[in-house]
C-alpha cells in the first residue's frame, strides 16, 4: 500500500531542496512525478524555489476550493494518455497551506489510488500555532519525518519567528509570505522566548 508522508521542519531546514532531490531521484529511474503546491504560497508563483537557488515549475497549483484528488487524477490521466505510463509519486511543497479536506484527499490518493504522496511543510506559524494542513497531516499521515535545522545559538530550531523591518513581531495574520518586507528566522525555544520577552509579547497565551 502506498503511504502519505509528512516531512516537516522549521524554515531553512531544506524542505524544498529535499523535495526537488526526490523528484530527481524518481525521474532518474524513468518514473514520472507530479509536483504541486497551494497557491497561497506566492513565493516563486508557479514554481518550487529552494533557498539554495534551485527552482522548478510545478505541475499543479492548488487553490483552497479545489479537490486535490480530482486535479491530480486529471493530470495523471493526461500523462498516461501521452506516455502510456503511470505517475509514480505526488510531491507537495508548502503543505501547511493545504486545507484539511485536501489533506484527506492526499490520503485517498495514497490509499485508494496507490500513489505515494510526500508532503513537505512547516508545523506551526510565527505564534507557534499549527496550520490547518499541518495539523491534519500530523493526525493522519502514515509516516512523520522531521527535517532539522539549527538556531543562531547552535541548538535545534523549532519555531519560525517573524520579522518586520528587522524587528521581531508576534501579532498579525497567520499567513505572511517571506519576502522583501516580512522575513523569518528559525529559532530554538530558548531564543524564541528571549525575543518574546524583549518585545513584551506572549504568543503562547
Amino acid at each position: 500500500m502506498a503511504k502519505l508522508y509528512f516531512r516537516h521542519g522549521a524554515m531553512n531546514s531544506g524542505k524544498s531542496t529535499a523535495l526537488l532531490q526526490v523528484a530527481h531521484n524518481y525521474e532518474e529511474r524513468g518514473q514520472a512525478v507530479i509536483l504541486a503546491k497551494p497557491n497561497t504560497d506566492s513565493k516563486g508563483e508557479d514554481a518550487i524555489v529552494s533557498r539554495l537557488g534551485v527552482e522548478r515549475s510545478v505541475d499543479l497549483l492548488v487553490s483552497p476550493n479545489e479537490n486535490l484528488r480530482v486535479e491530480f487524477t486529471l493530470l495523471a490521466n493526461e500523462h498516461r494518455a501521452r506516455s502510456n505510463s503511470p505517475i509514480s509519486c505526488l510531491l507537495i511543497d508548502e503543505a501547511q497551506f493545504l486545507t484539511r479536506d485536501q489533506v484527506n484527499q492526499a490520503l485517498e490518493i495514497a490509499v485508494l489510488d496507490g500513489v505515494p504522496v510526500l508532503a513537505y511543510g512547516i508545523r506551526t506559524d510565527f505564534q507557534t500555532k499549527g496550520f490547518p494542513g499541518s495539523l491534519r497531516l500530523l493526525e493522519i499521515a502514515h509516516t512523520l519525518e522531521e527535517l532539522k535545522t539549527i538556531c543562531r545559538c547552535g541548538k535545534k530550531a523549532m519555531f519560525n519567528a517573524r520579522k518586520l523591518g528587522g524587528d521581531f513581531i508576534f501579532t498579525g495574520n497567520q499567513v505572511a509570505i517571506d519576502g522583501d518586507v516580512v522575513t523569518y528566522e528559525s529559532l530554538c525555544a530558548s531564543c524564541y522566548f528571549k525575543e518574546c520577552e524583549a518585545a513584551g509579547a506572549n504568543p503562547l497565551q
